[in-house]
């Protein structure tokens, strides 16, 4: 192993491809970060004490005005546990960011005028406080859209990898 690898468990850095070790510190410290600026943001454009996931099923809800079942939630958001989800929704609801309907048997989650604004101004804070800084770093678009489509195929691995846990 390098000595300039940073991970946090060295026992699993001394395997085949020590470099999963420092991409897996690095999505830790990524998945954290990400989770309390989508907090703190949401808390800033008019939405305090929402989860992480609460602010995804938001912007995913208002994601093209259009109603979505809590199957297409789960499966776009890769989440296993349909309860999770359903609660979320219970809270954004309770909020008044979402409402909830039928289309047939179907429970559907739509976007509320408030939900609507909330997510409007997420999107400019983030425009002002994120992507300007981010531009300021000199990160570049191309770069950022290769490695988040290395990180989609990371997930399908780690998908895999789990199925094939589950069934030991």
């Amino acid at each position: 192993m390098s000595a300039d690898f940073v991970v946090s468990s060295a026992h699993l850095a001394k395997s085949g491809m020590p470099e999963v070790s420092e991409l897996e510190f690095a999505l830790t410290m990524s998945n954290h970060a990400y989770h309390r600026w989508m907090v703190r943001c949401a808390a800033a454009a008019g939405a305090p004490g929402l989860s992480p996931l609460e602010v995804l099923v938001l912007h995913l809800v208002f994601h093209r005005d259009r109603p979505k079942t809590l199957a297409d939630i789960c499966l776009v958001l890769n989440v296993e546990d349909t309860h999770l989800v359903s609660y979320a929704v219970k809270k954004l609801a309770g909020q008044e960011l979402v409402s909830t309907g039928r289309d047939g048997k179907e429970k559907t989650v739509s976007i509320t005028g408030r939900g609507s604004a909330v997510c409007t101004r997420y999107g400019e804070l983030r425009e002002q406080l994120l992507i300007s800084a981010m531009q300021e770093f000199g990160f570049d678009g191309a770069d950022v859209s290769r490695l988040a489509a290395l990180l989609r195929a990371f997930s399908g691995s780690y998908d895999q990898a789990a199925r094939s846990a589950a069934a030991m």
